[in-house]
């Protein structure tokens, strides 16, 4: 007997070398993106008429900042919000959307998130990361362009294709996934590997598209679950999951994680630290039901804690 399931994504995708450039954008934009958008020509390449702009997202951004935002721009006529940059100013693009009531269309400049074609957005209330999962958060329209991959730095390159990496890894052996999101995540993986362990980076932007499109209808599980706790003091989202998902796929006898392990060792991250008390730190993790419900082995306290051991004393890929 097969299941029925439900996929959702959104309604329009425009892919493609210059897709941002040539894009016909409505007037009376705000524009939601981060400090360095400026700097890198993002705003001009895109070439937007009659717009607003909010430039100060800030990485793992927080729920402080999309009530500025709505603040600021309260009195204005808007049409729409597009999100430019990486996973932090699209989730905060489309909470705002959200919030408003408005179309929101999502630009990534950095391909790992998979933000621009999700339901999910992750905010930090009260200093701690939450993750929302909302039909209203999808985009109206995603446009993913190549060209934002050139001259990005190579840190930025890593950080990303690893959480795209993680994603649909992680989505394909989630409880959730079914025959449409298997297939995705599969391709992502060959994709991003490739691109990765033989430094094609042309090809981390469609493997990162196909990877939000799998993740995005499946969920991520127990590595993200994980990796928070580390984010929550200042590691960044793709180096956290570097090791909290090698660790996760041991822990599910995942058939990803030799060649999840290969790419982490290919792109030379630092080892990782959790200065929370290991209980203190379980106890934030097992209440990431949206993650945990997922996994596909049940997981407990002790086993949380055994993780976090594992990562703390650099015993990831032994």
């Amino acid at each position: 007997m097969i299941s029925m399931y439900s996929i959702r994504q959104p309604n329009c995708i425009v892919f493609g070398k210059n897709a941002a450039k040539d894009y016909q954008f409505p007037n009376n934009c705000i524009l939601i993106t981060s400090k360095g958008a400026r700097k890198r020509g993002w705003i001009d390449y895109i070439n937007l008429k009659k717009f607003s702009i909010f430039d100060n997202v800030e990485p793992n951004p927080s729920m402080l900042t999309i009530n500025k935002i709505i603040n600021e721009f309260s009195d204005k006529k808007i049409s729409c919000v597009i999100g430019l940059g990486g996973g932090s100013s699209l989730d905060v693009a489309k909470f705002v959307a959200k919030k408003i009531n408005k179309p929101k269309i999502l630009i990534p400049t950095t391909f790992g998130s998979g933000s621009e074609v999700t339901r999910i957005s992750v905010l930090k209330i009260n200093g701690k990361k939450k993750s929302f999962h909302d039909d209203q958060l999808l985009a109206d329209i995603a446009i993913i362009d190549e060209n934002f991959i050139q001259n990005s730095p190579e840190d930025i390159i890593k950080n990303s294709a690893i959480d795209a990496c993680a994603q649909c890894t992680e989505a394909f052996d989630s409880k959730n996934s079914n025959y449409y999101t298997k297939f995705f995540c599969e391709k992502a993986f060959d994709l991003l590997e490739d691109a990765i362990l033989n430094s094609e980076y042309r090809k981390l932007p469609l493997g990162a598209l196909y990877a939000g499109l799998g993740f995005g209808s499946a969920s991520t599980t127990l590595g993200h679950a994980l990796s928070y706790v580390f984010s929550n003091e200042g590691i960044s989202h793709g180096h956290a999951l570097a090791f909290s998902t090698t660790a996760s796929h041991k822990f599910n006898s995942s058939n990803f994680y030799e060649r999840f392990k290969r790419i982490v060792r290919k792109l030379d991250f630092e080892t990782i630290s959790l200065n929370q008390n290991y209980s203190d730190a379980a106890e934030i993790i097992l209440n990431d039901k949206k993650h945990l419900d997922n996994n596909p082995i049940p997981i407990s306290k002790t086993d949380i804690i055994n993780l976090l051991k594992i990562i703390n004393e650099k015993r990831v890929f032994d």
